[in-house]
């Protein structure tokens, strides 16, 4: 089975639409959470998602917007766009994101946002230090996990005896090690790399890869500009940091 694995679409409608069309070859569609946040469409990227993906789970815009967690820390224009994401939301849509749970498992892959530690904590994994931090549970843990939250392409293989960053675009999965790979954001990339990004990974030949595409971003900050959001989220787009 291939996977195409899709995370932080942030409202980014054109990126979706864009990951949509380079994973067309997948036989299953994953969401790793924050569907929302940021960018101009929530709606019509929740609707977009519920569509087309089989799993989707919940991340941290997905659960402020719901009032399953407090985001008054959050910077500023990050609070101004989850309080207008959360008016604007249709009921349907809001109570889908509500229903998400915050993780899933097939076959031997299992998928979240954040860290599989504290799943509701939202915590990041984008270093060797952090991936340390599972070892406790390696047992538990499934052979692959795919996480988002960090917009990074950070791949890491591990066992009992240590861990080290996978640095190739695409790689095959060893049986007796483990892995957390971030699957980088379709909506809203932060590794100097513009392009949607997303991914494929096939359960038989256990291949992964990366996937980057080019998208109409002029037109995802104009809606952004438009939608009275701040235009740091349309700005930071363009570069993609």
């Amino acid at each position: 089975m291939k996977i195409g694995i899709i995370s932080d679409v942030h409202a980014n409608l054109e990126a979706l639409e864009a990951a949509f069309s380079v994973l067309g070859d997948a036989d299953f569609y994953a969401c790793l959470g924050d569907v929302v946040g940021y960018g101009a469409q929530p709606n019509e990227c929740c609707e977009l998602i519920r569509s087309r993906v089989d799993i989707t789970v919940m991340g941290n815009h997905d659960a402020a917007v719901c009032g399953k967690m407090d985001y008054s820390y959050y910077r500023a224009e990050a609070r101004h766009a989850l309080d207008w994401h959360a008016r604007v939301l249709s009921e349907e849509n809001r109570r889908w994101l509500s229903s998400l749970p915050y993780t899933a498992r097939i076959e031997h892959v299992a998928f979240c946002h954040g860290s599989p530690i504290n799943l509701e904590a939202f915590e990041y994994i984008f270093s060797l230090e952090q991936v340390y931090d599972l070892m406790p549970i390696y047992e538990d843990l499934a052979e692959v996990t795919f996480i988002g939250h960090s917009h990074l392409c950070k791949s890491f293989s591990f066992s009992p005896r240590g861990a080290s960053e996978m640095l190739n675009t695409r790689f095959r999965v060893l049986t007796d090690r483990k892995y957390v790979v971030t699957a980088g954001s379709v909506g809203q990339p932060r590794d100097y790399d513009n392009r949607a990004c997303c991914a494929l990974y096939d359960t038989e030949t256990r291949s992964f890869e990366y996937r980057r595409i080019p998208y109409d971003i002029e037109s995802a900050a104009r809606k952004i500009l438009s939608a009275e959001l701040s235009e740091t989220f349309g700005r930071r787009l363009f570069l993609g940091i």
